[in-house]
């Protein structure tokens, strides 16, 4: 049961920070194994009253994140993130976990590597930061908007610190501009044949690129089943 947040506080003397403990509690003891899915979604009801009550509440946003986006939670549980990173602008974690929800389980590349950077920037060692900004870049070959992603590696390379992490990311941001590059290529001769790409060499042939782009990080480029251009690691299925 999920009482007003108005009664939570009244029962608490109108401390609104005990209320939010007291809630808290009550979903740290919570037995998960044979819950149902409308309990999940009234602990995730608990747990997100409990973030507006005390959104730095840090035993909240972890047991959040251990339990309710695997269960299907997952708008709560980005809610209580939020607010947490809001309230605790010293915490790494927040932001960290924000950015796997909405990678893993929302497929925003783009959203989540903006969180994972922001994750990154509260980091004090310089070596875990650049893990963090990494992955940030690398998430960012899943988005959609090649153009947009290659212009915020750029944005990343000329703030980076180390000049070799610099000269990575201005590789990568080329390499997205490459498979851009390939699927307007490709688009202009789906119209041209009315037949979808086969392969990268159709390109060369009919005269729509020169060559097939050089990948700097040797995994090269390919054609999926749908005839859209891709990294070749990323093909599903075979690509050619």
């Amino acid at each position: 049961m999920v009482l007003p947040v108005f009664v939570q506080v009244a029962l608490a003397g109108g401390d609104r920070y005990l209320a939010a403990s007291w809630s808290s509690v009550r979903a740290l003891v919570t037995e998960t194994v044979r819950m149902a899915a409308d309990e999940y979604r009234v602990l995730a009801l608990v747990q997100r009253d409990v973030s507006w009550l005390n959104p730095a509440h840090e035993d909240n946003y972890y047991i959040a994140t251990a339990i309710l986006p695997w269960e299907g939670e997952v708008e709560p549980t980005q809610v209580i993130l939020r607010r947490a990173t809001l309230a605790r602008p010293f915490d790494y974690q927040p932001p960290f976990y924000y950015a796997f929800n909405q990678m893993h389980f929302k497929g925003d590349a783009l959203g989540a590597s903006e969180w994972l950077r922001s994750a990154a920037s509260k980091l004090a060692d310089p070596d875990e930061r650049l893990t963090l900004e990494n992955f940030a870049a690398r998430w960012l070959d899943k988005t959609q908007d090649l153009e947009l992603a290659a212009r915020i590696v750029d944005a990343m390379a000329a703030q980076a610190k180390r000049k070799d992490f610099a000269a990575y990311l201005r590789q990568r941001s080329q390499r997205l501009r490459d498979l851009a590059a390939l699927r307007r290529a490709a688009a202009t001769y789906h119209e041209r044949y009315r037949r979808p790409l086969q392969s990268l060499d159709d390109l060369v042939r009919s005269g729509l690129i020169a060559q097939i782009p050089a990948d700097p990080f040797g995994s090269g480029f390919a054609v999926d089943q749908t005839g859209l251009p891709v990294l070749a690691g990323g093909v599903a299925g075979g690509g050619k």
